[in-house]
């Protein structure tokens, strides 16, 4: 799995536009922090017990068409979700996954908040929220 800046990211679905963009954070994360536009949604894992979705590769392998080889790039809310959801696809055969590192929110400050230092939201790329 390769590692991208929220920038890069950007740029690589830019220049990638058979690329499938996937936020793997809850549902409720998806719809009420906001997400990057045009993402598709499909969760690792969610509430109430946030067990790990059984389903998870069968729905990105319906979005990709079936194909092992289109890249896939992964967001969650700082990195860490995705590292385990490119995980479970590479070993379901999937062959270019990339990981959006510090996610759509950043990691902590010093003051424990998310969205100051780093992540998808603070380098001011396209977002929206219902």
């Amino acid at each position: 799995m390769k590692h991208l800046t929220p920038k890069e990211a950007a740029k690589f679905l830019h220049d990638n536009p058979s690329a499938l963009f996937v936020d793997c954070r809850s549902e409720m994360e998806f719809f009420f922090v906001g997400h990057p536009a045009g993402v598709s949604h499909v969760s690792w894992n969610d509430g109430p017990d946030w067990e790990i979705n059984p389903h998870f590769v069968g729905e990105v392998r319906k979005l990709a068409g079936h194909s092992g080889d289109r890249p896939i790039v992964l967001i969650c809310r700082s990195g860490n979700r995705s590292v385990d959801a490119g995980h479970a696809l590479e070993a379901a055969g999937f062959t270019r996954v990339f990981n959006v590192l510090h996610g759509f929110e950043g990691e902590l400050d010093d003051n424990h908040h998310r969205g100051a230092m780093n992540g998808w939201r603070f380098e001011g790329l396209p977002w929206e929220q219902c």
